[in-house]
């Protein structure tokens, strides 16, 4: 469940926790971070029980959980950046020579450190001023919740010291200190000069500083907090104090409450073996036939998303169970990996889908309609897959196989039957309205908790704890570029860009469909530069508004959106999850270039179809 790639990560985890610089001081964090986990899922039962129980709604729980998830997310954060899971590109990094790397690398953190320090006060001076509000529920000042992000900042600008002066050269950190000293000067400077260009100074900082960032190694959270925080600073009469503001509403969302359950949940899928027991049944029903386990592998990538919600855990669970009988029977590898990230792309738009959620929260669309509709996009999508797998498949060697016996595929199917019902509760009790996504995701936690405590071995309370530590620090990732991102897109509106962007759209000749294909290409190319989550939430609250003028259904035009970033994100050569499933499948990513285009020509051709026909998005609500 590791953010790690070969091509976009900071770096890999440890197996030996005690040669991290922070971990010393980071275990009572992680042991607290791991409480906090387990107090929200806790919470949120508690919730669910009162609800539909004893009917006895408790007000308070939300508040209470709400309190506990700002601090898991800040404390995820520092325990991510420990941890080297902080998402940055670090493909343009490695093309330097040797010898500037360390310097580029030490200049990156000198840049990140000044992000936090220059960010600090105005933390400090928020949760002062949240003292003055008082909870509905729990009539407490909400000082007591906001308090954890100059905490979380102040922790994070610690262990980033700490990395700098343990990992780099005195000379190099001095030289990064003083790159980021003079552009901050010269920002200074020519500060008048910003004032009077407008959009224009905009475009810089937002564009040409981003870029710098990325390209440098800076993680993507920070990228986006360094340009709005430049632009706030030094183009405009905004205080930062306000980008404060914009970051904890991004952050706290009670839709976003169901995130860090769900990466808990595919922690669980993964430990288990439930998501094994799926494979291994499908396996057993249709891997006799041509092209039978590039079947099973995308039915597999299908049906296990609807249990965790993450890429990650999804292909990180098929891969290891199918790629030796698939190679004993002649697929490729490089075949094999195009299969898995393009599966998991496709996989994507399946509920409990993080994406879905995140963006039903930021575009206020209804996350039961985003579930509905994601399930069929995503049947379209897997249809055209298996056809492209069954045309490339049609000279596969079927020697020696056979079709399992009935009795073996009846004891699979036994087997798989508890792991099986729990994509199909979660989905059906979102989309009915019977439950929300977040109690649905703590039922769903709970029910594999027991499930694979009597039907698949069971979990050990040290796994547990390890996988409340790993959920944290993922969760917290994810939170900190959803709160930057959302004090981006909140600055880019502000400018009125959005405006500019809508008047160039209806400029366009082609009218809707025009907009449609800039979309596309749009969320193409920012899935392949900035991943999934950020894109999505960065362009949201430009393009739907934009969307609706033109009279596109909300759930149809996130479907286009979100199909469009997940094939950009598997897009080589930059594409995350390309290198994601090329690590997964110990795969060179050269050798499996080549073979992964005709995959993503087939998504979007899918795409297409989706984009022509709204009823595939639509005809289910």
């Amino acid at each position: 469940m590791t953010a790690a790639t070969e091509d976009f990560v900071i770096g890999e985890v440890s197996e030996n926790l005690d040669v991290r610089p922070g971990s010393a001081l980071m275990r009572p964090v992680e042991v607290f971070a791991a409480m906090l986990m387990a107090a929200v899922v806790i919470l949120l039962l508690g919730g669910v029980i009162s609800r539909y129980v004893i009917n006895t709604p408790l007000v308070w729980v939300e508040e209470a959980a709400s309190i506990c998830f700002i601090w898991l997310a800040m404390l995820g954060s520092a325990i991510a950046l420990d941890r080297n899971e902080h998402l940055r590109l670090t493909l343009f990094l490695r093309l330097l020579p040797q010898r500037l790397q360390g310097a580029v690398e030490a200049t990156a953190l000198m840049a990140m450190a000044a992000f936090l320090i220059a960010m600090l006060p105005a933390t400090y001076e928020y949760a002062y001023e949240e003292w003055f509000i008082t909870s509905a529920a729990l009539h407490i000042p909400n000082t007591f919740r906001v308090a954890g992000i100059p905490v979380g900042f102040t922790m994070m600008l610690c262990l980033l010291l700490l990395h700098a002066f343990r990992g780099h050269s005195v000379s190099n950190i001095v030289l990064g200190a003083a790159v980021v000293g003079a552009m901050a000067l010269g920002f200074w400077f020519f500060s008048d000069m910003f004032l009077e260009a407008g959009n224009a100074s905009l475009a810089f900082f937002l564009i040409v500083i981003v870029a710098l960032g990325l390209a440098a190694g800076v993680p993507i959270a920070f990228c986006f907090g360094l340009g709005t925080l430049c632009y706030l600073a030094f183009a405009s009469y905004v205080p930062v104090y306000v980008m404060v503001g914009r970051m904890d509403e991004g952050m706290s969302s009670v839709i976003l409450l169901s995130v860090p359950i769900f990466v808990l949940l595919g922690c669980i899928l993964d430990k288990t073996g439930m998501g094994k027991a799926i494979v291994d049944f499908l396996g057993s029903l249709i891997g006799h036939v041509k092209a039978g386990m590039s079947y099973v592998l995308l039915s597999s990538l299908f049906i296990v998303s609807g249990i965790s919600g993450s890429k990650v855990s999804d292909m990180a669970t098929v891969a290891p169970a199918l790629f030796p009988e698939m190679k004993r029977r002649g697929n490729k590898p490089p075949e094999m990996i195009a299969q898995l990230a393009t599966g998991a792309a496709m996989a994507d738009t399946v509920p409990p889908s993080i994406v879905l959620i995140v963006l039903g929260a930021v575009a206020g669309i209804s996350i039961a309609d985003l579930f509905a509709s994601g399930f069929t996009v995503a049947i379209v999508l897997l249809l055209v897959l298996m056809a492209l797998a069954r045309f490339r498949a049609r000279h596969e060697s079927m020697a020696g196989v056979r079709r399992a016996p009935l009795k073996t595929i009846a004891q699979m199917l036994v087997i798989a039957a508890p792991a099986l019902v729990l994509p199909f509760i979660i989905r059906g009790s979102v989309s009915s309205g019977i439950a929300t996504a977040t109690e649905v995701s703590t039922i769903a936690v709970v029910y594999g908790l027991a499930i694979g405590a009597i039907l698949y071995g069971g979990i050990s309370l040290r796994d547990i704890y390890k996988m409340l530590v790993e959920t944290a620090a993922m969760s917290g990732a994810i939170l900190l570029i959803l709160g930057t991102a959302l004090s981006m897109a909140w600055a880019i509106t502000q400018a009125g860009v959005g405006q500019t962007i809508a008047d160039f759209s209806a400029g366009l000749p082609g009218g809707v469909f025009s907009f449609i294909a800039m979309s596309i290409v749009i969320f193409l190319i920012l899935g392949c530069v900035l991943e999934g989550l950020p894109a999505l939430v960065l362009m949201s609250p430009l393009m739907f508004p934009i969307a609706a003028s033109f009279g596109l259904h909300p759930v149809h035009y996130a479907m286009i959106v979100v199909v469009a970033m997940n094939i950009g994100l598997m897009a080589p050569p930059i594409g995350i999850g390309f290198y994601l499933a090329c690590r997964i499948g110990n795969v060179a990513p050269d050798e499996a270039l080549r073979a992964i285009w005709p995959y993503i020509l087939a998504l979007i051709v899918g795409l297409v179809l989706i984009a022509i026909f709204p009823w595939i998005s639509i005809g289910v609500l």
